[in-house]
């Protein structure tokens, strides 16, 4: 069974933890480039990511990192935990999709047979990554936070529905600003959370038992060591 890091108390501790973390992300990277690739629709928050990257000219990572720190404010207005690895997620996953594009690796797929396999393997990858990120007891991503800071407010709607409303409207909105909308968002959308419970499944990992350290926490250690 999966034993989860212990507590972030020292210096040395919360230092791997986020060389850890930050692995983890680029890694991931791979994966969401993985499902871009796959050239069939990208996932909801891709559509939003892809459609400023392609209406303002600028890079997937640059629209990327401006989504996810846009996300990051609106946690904080909401006053949820912040931790460093969300900075590092919200940095770490665009780029390392820039760099994966700019070295080529793959090239888009041109049949579906290949797509969907390729868009799978994508979001498998991301969902064992997901594992060692949240492993590193930093903080989750600001998506994710966001989604559970929602849910606490609407107290009568369900995380699910609340889950649906955000991806729906990160897909319109990248959509309109002309970002891939196909079969392959469907799969995303409704596919991830599946594979990642498959995939914390098959390594004995409970999300819930992980207590995530603030990055004021982690300020406070790294001051008083």
């Amino acid at each position: 069974m999966f034993q989860r890091n212990k507590d972030n108390d020292t210096i040395k501790k919360i230092v791997s933890n986020m060389l850890l973390a930050t692995a983890s992300l680029f890694i991931n990277g791979f994966g969401v480039y993985l499902t871009i690739q796959a050239n069939i629709g990208a996932s909801p928050w891709d559509v939003l990511n892809l459609g400023l990257s392609n209406t303002f000219g600028i890079l997937y990572g640059t629209a990327a990192i401006i989504v996810s720190f846009s996300i990051l404010g609106i946690d904080l207005l909401m006053k949820e935990p912040i931790g460093i690895a969300m900075i590092i997620d919200s940095i770490v996953v665009g780029k390392a999709v820039d760099f994966f594009n700019r070295i080529k690796l793959v090239h888009k797929c041109d049949s579906i047979f290949v797509a969907v396999p390729v868009m799978i393997l994508g979001l498998f990858i991301m969902g064992y990554t997901q594992f060692t990120y949240m492993s590193a007891s930093l903080g989750c991503g600001p998506r994710d936070t966001l989604l559970i800071g929602l849910t606490r407010r609407t107290k009568h709607v369900s995380i699910g529905l609340v889950s649906i409303i955000l991806l729906a409207t990160a897909t319109v909105v990248g959509w309109l600003l002309g970002g891939p909308v196909g079969i392959g968002t469907i799969i995303c959308a409704f596919g991830m959370g599946p594979i990642m419970q498959f995939a914390f499944f098959t390594v004995r990992f409970n999300a819930t038992e992980i207590r995530h350290q603030t990055i004021i926490e982690s300020f406070r250690v790294i001051k008083n060591k």
